[in-house]
């Protein structure tokens, strides 16, 4: 066989790529609605010494996990246009990043 013949597809590539963009996005959401709102930044409070920051981390890691889980799922054995899904990565990555940066939620906060 051809090594170009391969049956590989990109579907699980992309769930991983994906879910990546997905904790990193849900990474900033938490990390903004924490400084923003003291009520979540309580709720996100799960070990004291840490602060929220065991909160904010922990969501995120468990929405990464099961984004990766539902998606890999859904694009098994599938080839889906990854040049798409790695564009829409690198935006929730961009996001995620843009959530944790104090100078954004600070705006936010006023």
């Amino acid at each position: 066989m051809n090594p170009s013949e391969s049956n590989l597809s990109n579907g699980p590539a992309a769930a991983a790529t994906l879910a990546a963009g997905i904790g990193c996005v849900a990474m900033g959401v938490f990390s903004t609605l924490s400084e923003v709102s003291q009520f979540v930044g309580r709720i996100l409070n799960f070990y004291n010494p840490t602060g929220n920051l065991s909160g904010k981390t922990l969501v995120a890691i468990v929405i990464w996990l099961v984004s990766w889980a539902l998606l890999k799922k859904r694009f098994a054995d599938q080839e889906v246009n990854f040049a798409g899904i790695l564009t829409l990565s690198l935006v929730l990555v961009g996001l995620g990043f843009l959530g944790t940066f104090p100078p954004f939620f600070d705006l936010l906060a006023d």
